[in-house]
């Protein structure tokens, strides 16, 4: 049903954008609900309508719903430091948690029953075995991943009391940008280990901090599977045709099942880009896991994804040419 929109929250964020992107090309009508507190509004079609605005506001949200008649709601916006999250938990309760129990309450009253949730690896916590499936104890470890847990949580309620269908997305480490370079990580206060270390290779930044060297994994760093922000894009647009054709709420981890070091990360952006890096050793952050990687037999076996980007180096060199394009920018 591509006569009605779909509502993408937090559209003209680093995912969101991709996915936006995504769906236009697969000529879905969008519309994307974006306060552009992290956003950036040139990285989306000039086509897509854009509402500036917060999701906590319902009178808000009432108004999009109706007005554009909204068929699906791609829910991305949120905060998502940890270190953030442990310093502001409270902060991170509203913004993820309070804020999306009214997108749901509005979702409902509107008939919505397609629901596609940007949810994390973080609810895992410290995972007693990797790779990690879905069935594994969700224990998260930071408000980050707690304030997501209980947004999946209410949407489960939501589903067996109302009928809301939703997918919710774990994501793990999501790196790389568009290779068109259409989209990425612009910001230059983004934390993303890649975004850092891409610009610091170019001079952008004077260091690299190392949380952490003394972690119980092979190098001392800490390990995660990092996933091509455009295969995890091809991800949502999957979710989004299970729901639509009839499928069941599902949760599904969204990684390639395997794992590189963050020094096995920084180690190929010098090698990539031909340039040391100035790592400077630092403690470990709280909030932190050793080791968090994806079993992903699931989101393969029921959604037909299949990534076409598993690929560090690929990932590496599209991180790198958007640097390349923004330190272009006058």
């Amino acid at each position: 049903m591509r006569d009605a929109p779909v509502l993408v929250t937090g559209g003209a964020g680093y995912i969101g954008t991709h996915v936006v992107l995504a769906l236009t090309e697969a000529d879905w009508p969008v519309v994307v609900l974006d306060d552009l507190s992290t956003g950036n509004r040139d990285a989306l079609p000039a086509n897509v309508p854009l509402i500036e605005g917060d999701i906590g506001d319902r009178r808000l949200l009432d108004d999009v719903l109706a007005r554009f008649g909204c068929r699906a709601v791609l829910h991305f916006a949120g905060s998502i430091r940890v270190p953030e999250s442990i310093a502001r938990p409270l902060a991170y309760y509203r913004n993820n948690t309070v804020n999306s129990h009214t997108l749901i309450e509005a979702c409902v009253a509107h008939g919505i029953d397609a629901f596609v949730f940007s949810s994390t690896a973080a609810v895992y916590g410290t995972p007693a075995a990797n790779p990690v499936a879905e069935d594994a104890p969700l224990r998260p470890i930071n408000p980050y991943g707690r304030s997501k847990l209980m947004v999946e949580e209410m949407l489960g309620d939501a589903a067996d009391a109302y009928g809301l269908r939703h997918v919710a997305l774990r994501y793990f480490n999501v790196a790389g940008a568009d290779a068109q370079g259409r989209s990425g990580p612009a910001r230059p206060s983004a934390t993303h280990l890649l975004k850092v270390a891409c610009e610091a290779a170019l001079g952008r930044r004077s260091e690299v901090p190392l949380f952490g060297e003394d972690y119980p994994t092979a190098d001392g760093t800490c390990v995660r599977d990092f996933v091509h922000v455009s295969d995890l894009a091809a991800a949502h647009l999957a979710a989004l045709e299970h729901l639509l054709a009839g499928g069941q709420s599902r949760a599904f981890n969204c990684g390639y099942g395997r794992g590189y070091s963050v020094r096995e990360v920084l180690d190929a952006v010098a090698r990539i880009s031909g340039q040391a890096l100035p790592i400077r050793p630092a403690g470990r952050r709280p909030g932190d896991a050793a080791e968090v990687v994806a079993c992903a037999e699931r989101i393969r076996a029921e959604l037909g994804w299949r990534p076409r980007h598993d690929d560090l180096e690929q990932i590496v060199r599209d991180a790198l040419a958007l640097e390349h394009r923004l330190r272009d920018v006058p």
